[in-house]
């Protein structure tokens, strides 16, 4: 299978047709035509792109000095984007979901845990033999209460990980790191918003997506590493109106690459859930990575990732507001309010607004290490609790407004019991 799949990559990339030319090799470096043998410009290419990104993931936490990092040009960039990543990744996909024997499953998983120092502490099952396959250990749940939730904060940490950036979105500019940016626009998509305005308006894309000039747009980032807790979390109360999704690369997402290639969220392919929250806009995007092409939101049965062709700047959208008193996707999520892990759906017509998410609800999963980014419009003098660098778990406070503010949102919203 594995060398069906290089032959094909090989035909695509040289531009020929190979079944006669193929034939022919093989015969040449076997004598016979009962084996295929990859040609070594496949075996350099995959074995180059399994590299990079390895490299990138150990040189992540070395280049945190403040320096003005130094940028990709636009052709390493699109050598970069030639890599067979998604290939890679859907081939990953499926060697996750392999049963691995008993006897296997010990060495290997531990070999895992060892190199990406897994906390298997914190994990409700901790019998490695429990465990059938790959995807099943990185999708593994958490015990109960060992992520509680920051009764202080308005806004907790979607997921495990590390804090890659953070701060306020000026000029619809976003940085992905200190020094290193995004267009808002190209990464979230044109917007209809309740104060629809003409595109002629002067307001710019930022203030458009704002509903209130008293308000600022604020920015944070959470980068997951392959050994980190894969499902991610709702930061706060929210109700989700709408999803798009982005097909695209899928280039690493690790902290050395987000340095080195500029707009690196808008060229990898993302789910981005927009809605309101009680200061007005809010966004929650997962932003999909080599060897994590699968994105799951829970609520979303309908979502399909890492698909083999699209078309480039593309998306896809769905609502889910109702429609003519019935809820497009009407769906509503309810947990013990504790961030374990577990989900329990309810169908029916409690969704008219969107999709209601409470603070802790689980709301996806990735197959892999990934990325978090949150948007949302609060007030300007919410404020950041965090430090760049700093590793960060489920629950735990981002930041708050001043102590009234937080009272009157107490007020509105009662936390359950």
């Amino acid at each position: 299978m594995a060398a069906a799949l290089l032959r094909v990559f090989v035909c695509r990339t040289s531009g020929r047709i190979c079944s006669g030319s193929w034939g022919q090799q093989r015969s040449l470096n076997t004598g016979h035509g009962s084996r295929l043998r990859p040609r070594p410009i496949t075996v350099l290419l995959v074995t180059g792109s399994g590299y990079l990104g390895y490299h990138f993931y150990r040189k992540g936490g070395q280049e945190e000095d403040g320096t003005v990092p130094s940028l990709a040009t636009p052709t390493q960039v699109a050598l970069y984007s030639s890599l067979p990543t998604r290939l890679l990744s859907r081939g990953w996909g499926r060697l996750n979901g392999v049963e691995l024997p008993s006897w296997l499953r010990t060495p290997v998983l531990s070999l895992y845990i060892w190199t990406f120092g897994v906390n298997m502490e914190e994990a409700a099952e901790q019998d490695l033999h429990q465990y059938k396959n790959l995807g099943e250990f990185f999708r593994r749940r958490l015990k109960p209460a060992v992520r509680p939730l920051c009764a202080s904060s308005c806004l907790l940490s979607p997921a495990d990980g590390k804090i890659l950036h953070f701060g306020k979105v000026k000029n619809s500019e976003v940085e992905q790191v200190k020094g290193v940016t995004y267009s808002l626009e190209n990464f979230l998509g044109p917007q209809r918003t309740e104060n629809t305005v003409p595109d002629s308006s002067p307001l710019s894309f930022r203030d458009r997506l704002m509903s209130s000039p008293d308000h600022d747009l604020f920015h944070v980032v959470v980068y997951l590493a392959p050994g980190d807790y894969h499902c991610f979390h709702s930061p706060t109360d929210w109700r989700v109106e709408h999803r798009r999704h982005f097909p695209g690369s899928l280039l690493s997402v690790s902290p050395g690459v987000a340095r080195w290639v500029r707009e690196l969220f808008c060229l990898n392919e993302r789910v981005v859930l927009s809605g309101q929250w009680q200061h007005g806009f809010f966004s929650y995007t997962a932003v999909g990575a080599t060897n994590v092409g699968s994105i799951r939101i829970y609520f979303d049965q309908e979502l399909q990732t890492n698909a083999p062709r699209y078309r480039e700047g593309s998306f896809n959208d769905r609502s889910y507001v109702s429609r003519g008193g019935e809820a497009d996707g009407g769906v509503a999520l309810r947990t013990g309010g504790e961030a374990d892990g577990g989900v329990a759906l309810r169908t029916g017509g409690e969704a008219d607004g969107g999709v209601a998410l409470r603070r802790g609800d689980a709301v996806g999963e990735f197959n892999l290490g990934s990325t978090i980014v949150l948007l949302f419009e609060a007030p300007k003098d919410f404020s950041f609790s965090l430090q760049p660098g700093q590793p960060i778990r489920v629950g735990e406070g981002l930041g708050s407004l001043r102590l009234a503010e937080d009272t009157q949102g107490a007020e509105l919203n009662p936390a359950p019991v």
